[in-house]
C-alpha cells in the first residue's frame, strides 16, 4: 500500500463563524483506492498559500510512501531544509497529512484509530464549550455574550440544560502583536465580574475556564490571576505570550488556578520546555499543528510523568476535533475536551456522520480510522475565497485612553 495522491479543500464556514473563518482538510488516497482525511489548522498565511506548501510536502516526502511509516515521514518533514526544530507552519501542514494517514491504516486494519495507539481508556469524553453568542446576538458586529457578564451569565445557563459541566470565556480584552502587557483597570473589573456572575449562576454545577490569549506580562498575569481566585477557575489558559514558558512559570508559582497553554505550540520539544519549566499543568495541543496523531500521543505520554493532563485544543473543523477524540480517548491524564457547542451546525454539516455528545460528553467512536468523514458535496460547495487569516492580532498597540469606559 502507497499513498498516490493528495486533494486538498479550503472550506469557507458560514456565519456565525464559531471555529474560524474557514477549515482546511486534506484528502489522501492509497494506490489500492482507501481514502483518509486530515485537516490543517495553519494561520500563519494565506489558506492559498497553504494548500501549495501541502502539494510540495506530499510530493517532497510523503508520495509513495506506505502510510504506516508515520515516524520517518515526519522525521523527513520536521527536518525539511535543513530546519529540524519546531516550525508551525510546516507541523500544521504535517498534522493534516499524518492524521489523514491514521484514518488509512485504521481502516485498512478495520480499528479505530484509538485502538492502534493503546486502546481507549474512557468510553466518552467530558466536553466543554467557549460561551458564544445566541442566534440573536451572533448577527450582530459586537455581541453582548463577549462583553456583558450577564448575558454571558444568561447564556451559561442556556449551556447547563444542555448538559455542559464546563464553560470557558475571555474577558480580559483583546490581543495584540505587541503583548503582553498589563491589564487596564477596566479589564480586571470586567474579568472579575463575569467570573462573579457566572459562579453565581453555575453554582457548583460546572467548572469555569477563564481563557486568555498571552495578552499580559508576568506581573500583569499575576495581578489578574489573584483578582479572579475567589472564583476558583478550573483553569487560566495562557496568560503570558507562548514564546518563553520560563517566564510563564512564574504566573504559575504565584497562583492557586491551574495554568493551561499549548494552543500555539507545535511539537513535543516546545511542550517539553513547558513540562520542565512547571509553566503549566494542563497541556492543550491542537492536533491540526502540533505534529498529528503520534506526537500529540508523545506529549501526552510525557506529561503523565510529570502528573500533568492534556485538555486538547480546537479552533478549526471536526475532522481535528475527531483526531483529538482518539488521543483523549487513549491517555490516562486527560482531562477535558474543547468542542465548538454540540458539535452541531456547519460542523455536523460538513461530516456524512456527525460526532456525537450526549449531555456534554462526547461519545469515543468505533468505526475504522477516524470515524468521520468529510462530506466532499457540502466542502467544494462551500469554497472559501477569501485572502484573511483563520485568526488576527491587533496590529497597534493597546490603546489606553480608548479603554476607558468599555463594559
Amino acid at each position: 500500500m502507497k499513498l498516490q495522491d493528495c486533494e486538498s479543500f479550503i472550506v469557507g464556514n458560514p456565519p456565525p463563524h464559531f471555529g474560524g473563518r474557514y477549515f482546511i482538510f486534506v484528502k489522501l488516497v492509497t494506490d489500492d483506492g482507501i481514502i483518509g482525511y486530515g485537516e490543517c489548522y495553519v494561520a500563519t498565511a494565506s489558506p492559498h498559500v497553504i494548500t501549495e506548501i501541502i502539494k510540495d510536502v506530499f510530493a517532497r516526502h510523503i508520495e509513495g510512501t506506505d502510510p504506516h511509516q508515520i515516524e520517518a515521514m515526519g522525521r523527513r518533514v520536521h527536518g525539511s531544509g535543513f530546519s529540524h526544530r519546531p516550525d508551525v507552519t510546516l507541523m500544521g501542514v504535517w498534522s493534516g497529512l499524518e492524521m489523514a494517514c491514521w484514518d488509512i491504516i485504521g481502516k485498512a486494519a478495520g480499528q479505530p484509530v484509538h485502538n492502534l495507539i493503546g486502546g481507549r481508556v474512557r468510553e466518552t469524553l467530558r466536553g466543554y464549550t467557549y460561551i458564544y453568542p445566541d442566534a440573536e446576538d451572533a448577527k450582530t458586529q459586537t455581541p453582548r455574550a463577549y462583553s456583558d457578564p450577564d448575558v454571558a451569565a444568561a447564556r451559561a445557563l442556556d449551556y447547563l440544560k444542555q448538559g455542559f459541566t464546563a464553560l470557558k470565556f475571555d474577558p480580559a480584552g483583546a490581543y495584540s502583536i505587541y503583548d503582553g502587557r498589563q491589564p487596564t483597570r477596566e479589564s480586571l473589573a470586567r474579568s472579575v465580574d463575569f467570573c462573579r456572575r457566572l459562579r453565581e449562576a453555575v453554582g457548583d454545577e460546572a467548572d469555569l475556564l477563564f481563557g486568555t490569549h498571552g495578552q499580559f506580562s508576568v506581573r500583569g498575569a499575576i495581578r489578574l490571576a489573584r483578582a479572579i481566585e475567589p472564583y476558583d477557575p478550573l483553569w487560566f489558559e495562557e496568560p503570558t505570550p507562548p514564546d518563553m514558558p520560563e517566564r510563564m512559570a512564574e504566573v504559575a508559582r504565584a497562583t492557586s488556578i491551574p495554568i493551561a497553554t499549548g494552543e500555539r505550540l507545535t511539537t513535543r520539544f516546545e511542550f517539553a520546555r513547558v513540562l520542565a519549566n512547571n509553566a503549566a499543568g494542563i497541556l492543550q495541543m491542537n492536533l491540526g499543528r502540533v505534529g498529528g496523531i503520534l506526537e500529540a500521543r508523545k506529549i501526552a505520554a510525557m506529561a503523565e510523568v510529570h502528573y500533568a493532563q492534556i485538555a486538547p485544543h480546537l479552533y478549526c473543523g471536526p475532522i481535528v476535533g475527531a483526531a483529538n477524540i482518539h488521543v483523549a480517548a487513549a491517555s490516562p491524564n486527560f482531562l477535558i475536551l474543547e468542542g465548538i457547542e454540540d458539535w452541531g451546525g456547519f460542523h455536523s454539516q460538513i461530516l456524512t456522520t456527525p460526532i456525537r455528545m450526549e449531555a456534554g460528553y462526547v461519545r469515543v467512536p468505533d468505526a475504522p480510522g477516524l470515524g468521520v468523514e468529510l462530506n466532499e458535496e457540502v466542502a467544494r460547495a462551500h469554497p472559501y475565497d477569501g485572502n484573511n487569516l483563520h485568526l488576527e492580532m491587533a496590529s497597534t498597540p493597546q490603546d489606553w485612553s480608548a479603554s476607558r469606559g468599555q463594559s
